[in-house]
């Protein structure tokens, strides 16, 4: 699946994955290939993406996430430095 991190100054990530770990307002939880399409808000918390040897984690402050047709676009309020 394409995974996309956005924050209003710049693009942080955007390539393949095979999972992405976000935290929920609700809970955490995860998205894998073939995901049914989903749309959730994201509080503060780190977001885990399994891309193979580009593995990747960013702290983010908030945001939402759109889960369509294997893309998944995280749009992020902040990250944490």
């Amino acid at each position: 699946m394409v995974v996309d991190i956005l924050t209003p100054e710049k693009k942080l990530f955007s390539g393949d994955a095979t999972a992405v770990q976000l935290p929920g307002i609700n809970g955490s939880f995860q998205v894998l290939n073939n995901h049914a399409a989903l749309v959730s808000a994201l509080k503060q918390g780190v977001v885990k993406v399994d891309a193979g040897k580009d593995s990747r984690s960013f702290t983010i402050t908030g945001g939402f996430c759109e889960v369509i047709e294997n893309r998944v676009t995280i749009l992020v309020e902040g990250v944490v430095a």
